[in-house]
Order: C-alpha cells, then structure tokens, then sequence
C-alpha cells in the first residue's frame, strides 16, 4: 500500500467521522460491560479449573 497525501487525508477524513458519531458511555453503560466482562472472566477461569482438575485426575488413573 502506498502512503500519499491524498490516502492520509482520506483516512485522517474517515477518522473524525467516527469520532464525530462516538459517545463516552454514561456510567450505567460502563457498570454493564465491566459485570459482563467480569462475569465472562469467571466462567473462563471455572471452565479452566474443571479442565485442570479432570487432567489431574486422568494422569492418577
């Protein structure tokens, strides 16, 4: 891809459109995505766990 002015100015356009429509997310919003998020990160890590423990109990028998 070869960088010219009339490609930077495109991107630089494109660019502030996207911050022009972006919002900061209310605090309600921001509660929502870090308990999903974190909720996400347990099931993760319980997932994990189960996986260990039934590896651990494979390698007894």
């Amino acid at each position: 891809m070869k960088l010219n002015k009339e490609s930077i100015i495109s991107f630089i356009k494109l660019n502030q459109r996207v911050l022009q429509v972006a919002k900061r997310p209310d605090r309600e919003e921001y509660y929502n995505v870090a308990r999903i998020t974190g909720l996400g990160v347990i099931v993760i890590g319980v997932i994990g766990f189960i996986i260990s423990i039934i590896a651990q109990l494979a390698g007894k028998i």
